[in-house]
């Protein structure tokens, strides 16, 4: 066998960059925990001082902050032999708003270690897992991860490319946030527009019980939280029904386009976001995909597995997700109307 040296070395260097992030994703986490980057989010410091201000001890600071400068989440000056976070650091390891919430993401990842023998034999088996049946890690990182794409453009330009929406929506409307999760959108929806009514639907209740308190302490009123299923949720006449990246997890994702159709008023539309993708695979082999991807096996198509669903997976991309609400659920008009990096928004009309 002949070794092409060139594609050997190149294939290694991802190798062994892969294994330095895997290798760090619990410090990442610990850093976040630890409020080791708020901390370096302002002055440079020591490894000392950063150890003073968090209360934790300086030879561990030492090999963390060694770690996280060659990972080049921290910068690093040789000649004070200090650290700090660049203004884009910040942003993605301590702004809640920022552009990402990276440690978020890691906690999604801490899921994913909890689960990995459950995942193996339902690899063997093709059983599915139930959303619920997570470690707890992956209901709070899913909300963090998600969180800044919506609050970067939920408000500024998902809802204003629904035409007409935004002034239905300051003038009072009905609408239901299917798949609702810890309540980010429905809690960011109903701020925003305190002439509305909004309410969260999700079938894990200890997901509603914390959007519930999510609700009171943002004095959210207008919003609340039901759990209940996609395919048989109470109510009529909304003026919105949104899926905001959980259709694709669905058991029976045309069953809750279908119901959602049924639900709205006459005039009304449905609103769906989903992840990024195009309709081929080889659209799909880049970094967001292979996130995508990575989160799509151990959660995605298992939820919907485990009540014997489609398994749509998070990369179902356009053409797919067109056949479940026009061809399943019934609806005449779908069109894409948004996108970001991370995803694909869609109108639905009856």
């Amino acid at each position: 066998m002949t070794v092409n040296e060139d594609k050997l070395n190149a294939f290694l260097g991802r190798a062994i960059d892969d294994l330095g992030a895997a290798f760090s994703a619990v410090l990442i986490l610990i850093g976040d925990e630890l409020g080791l980057y708020s901390a370096l989010g302002g002055e440079p410091l020591t490894a000392g001082e950063l150890a003073e201000r968090t209360g934790t001890s300086e030879r561990y600071i030492r090999e963390w902050l060694a770690n996280q400068a060659a990972g080049g989440y921290v910068e690093y000056d040789a000649d004070g032999d200090r650290y700090h976070l660049s203004e884009e650091q910040a942003l993605c390891l301590t702004d809640p708003n920022g552009p990402m919430d990276l440690p978020g993401g890691y906690s999604v990842v801490e899921d994913f270690f909890h689960i990995k023998s459950r995942v193996a034999e339902n690899f063997r088996s093709g059983a599915g897992m139930e959303w619920g049946e997570h470690h707890p890690s992956l209901f709070c990182g899913t909300e963090r991860f998600f969180r800044a794409g919506y609050h970067a453009n939920l408000l500024s330009s998902w809802l204003p490319a629904l035409d007409g929406m935004v002034d239905e929506l300051e003038a009072g409307a009905l609408v239901a946030d299917v798949g609702c999760g810890h309540g980010v959108t429905t809690i960011l929806m109903a701020q925003a527009f305190p002439k509305s009514q909004f309410v969260g639907i999700d079938y894990h209740d200890q997901s509603i019980e914390t959007a519930r308190t999510h609700a009171a302490e943002a004095g959210a009123a207008n919003a609340r939280f039901e759990v209940g299923d996609a395919t048989s949720y109470p109510g009529g006449d909304y003026n919105l029904i949104a899926f905001f990246d959980c259709l694709h997890d669905m058991a029976d994702p045309a069953g809750a386009a279908r119901h959602a159709r049924e639900s709205l008023a006459p005039e009304g539309r449905c609103m769906l976001v989903e992840p990024a993708a195009g309709d081929s695979l080889s659209e799909n082999l880049n970094p967001v995909g292979r996130v995508f991807y990575g989160a799509s096996s151990m959660v995605c198509v298992p939820v919907s597995l485990a009540r014997h669903g489609p398994a749509l997976g998070a990369q179902a991309g356009e053409r797919r997700l067109a056949e479940v609400m026009v061809d399943g659920g019934g609806f005449s008009l779908f069109r894409r109307v948004a996108e970001t990096p991370f995803n694909l928004v869609f109108e639905a009309r009856a």
